[in-house]
């Protein structure tokens, strides 16, 4: 009769990760349980979406429901040092998504569990106690109330997957730590109306302060507009989120002539703890899903796309189990497909790791300033043919749509080290 029982999933957090797996996994049969307690988040970051994630939506059965809450985005431009490189998504041709949206989270999240209920997944609204099993049970477990609620009592689901997201609750209750980027940061945002906007509807806008960097994310009805600060910057701006928030746009003009005469709408909300990939994302009856297993930067926004990617690459390890579960054949064994999932997933958080420190140490806009420079001095069509390709290889890592082709990574490696012309990245690094 075991063998006949529906593949039971306990997936503890609620957010992109989370419920993005409860919907592979649901539609595929298993009996998944949502745990996400019902803090209500008035903002959160990773409003930004990037082209890659539009087949995921597509998958997941969900982008209409979110282009109703969302703003288009058509591309994203960077601009400091005198320089501005904008990416518009529908000038790289078919391989990429010509359009990505910028959502407000909390609403993303909710179509995201819509859909899952509606594929089948049940959510139970409470905050999960995991605790270490002790000898014949699963490396982590739930705890008796939270698996009564489950309908499972006095048993343990047969996969507890940590997607808790940067609270790495499961992970960090092992002890497991976990490898960091060389970034420690802090970012502040806040949301406005009655703000004064010159570019293309959606059109992302990435700037220099001093200290660290800034976003302005337009949404349907109002702007996101963030700090991302280095430790001694924000401590010497203020005490509080708002005071370093309000600081920081003081002292950067774009910023205050985009926000000159709008209104806060929102608290200030503060990220840290991120750049950091877990040396550890599975073990016996557990696996970590999304930020909880690593996050990269807010800077180039991967981090949902990156959340749904996790999920995809999970459910191809999990969905076989759940189908020889129903057919009541033999189950796989799941250990080594999360060591591929493992090294797959570490592999795509390592390659947007190294495209951000690109950013961070200015060799991205130096490059941009160098083909400029060149296109400038001799006019030629080489000049023109080379600036471009430089371009598009960035903006072919940048949107996400090749982050993992090693063609592209190796190509901006070698542009890197020998396509500076003279251009000193310090110039245009970010401290």
């Amino acid at each position: 009769m075991r063998s006949r029982q529906r593949f039971r999933v306990a997936i503890v957090g609620g957010g992109p990760a989370g419920s993005s797996l409860a919907i592979h996994l649901a539609s595929a049969g298993a009996d998944v349980v949502l745990v996400a307690d019902e803090e209500h988040r008035e903002i959160a970051v990773g409003e930004s979406l990037v082209p890659a994630i539009i087949p995921s939506l597509r998958r997941l059965g969900v982008e209409e429901a979110v282009a109703a809450i969302g703003q288009v985005k058509p591309g994203v431009a960077f601009e400091w040092g005198g320089i501005r490189v904008a990416f518009t998504f529908a000038n790289y041709g078919p391989k990429m998504t010509p359009y990505a949206y910028n959502v407000p989270r909390p609403e993303f999240e909710e179509v995201m569990r819509a859909r899952a209920v509606s594929q089948g997944a049940r959510i139970v609204a409470r905050r999960a106690k995991l605790e270490r099993g002790v000898a014949g049970e699963p490396e982590i477990v739930l705890d008796e109330a939270t698996r009564a609620a489950a309908g499972w009592e006095g048993a343990h689901p047969d996969l507890l997957v940590d997607a808790t997201g940067r609270a790495r609750v499961g992970v960090r209750l092992l002890g497991i730590a976990a490898r960091r980027g060389p970034r420690d940061d802090v970012a502040h945002f806040a949301h406005f109306t009655g703000h004064a906007w010159t570019e293309r509807p959606g059109y992302v806008l990435i700037g220099r302060v001093a200290g660290g960097w800034s976003w302005r994310i337009p949404l349907r009805d109002r702007i996101s507009v963030g700090v991302v600060l280095n430790r001694p910057t924000a401590t010497r701006l203020g005490s509080t989120p708002l005071e370093r928030l309000e600081a920081a746009i003081a002292a950067t003009p774009e910023l205050a002539a985009t926000l000159a005469g709008a209104t806060r709408e929102s608290g200030v909300a503060t990220y840290s703890n991120y750049q950091l990939i877990t040396h550890r994302g599975y073990g016996p009856g557990w696996v970590a899903a999304g930020d909880a297993f690593g996050f990269v930067d807010p800077m180039l926004s991967p981090g949902t796309s990156v959340a749904l990617r996790s999920a995809e690459m999970l459910a191809e390890v999990l969905v076989p189990a759940i189908r020889a579960r129903r057919a009541g054949t033999p189950v796989p064994a799941l250990e080594p497909g999360f060591a591929r999932y493992a090294e797959r997933l570490t592999a795509l958080l390592d390659s947007w790791m190294e495209l951000v420190e690109y950013l961070y140490d200015g060799r991205m806009m130096a490059l941009v300033k160098a083909g400029t420079d060149m296109v400038q001095e001799r006019g030629d069509r080489l000049a023109h043919l080379i600036s471009d390709q430089a371009e598009r290889n960035i903006a072919m890592l940048a949107s996400g749509t090749e982050i993992t082709s090693r063609v592209r990574m190796r190509g901006l490696r070698l542009l890197g080290r020998y396509g500076l012309r003279g251009v000193a990245p310090m110039a245009h690094a970010i401290d």
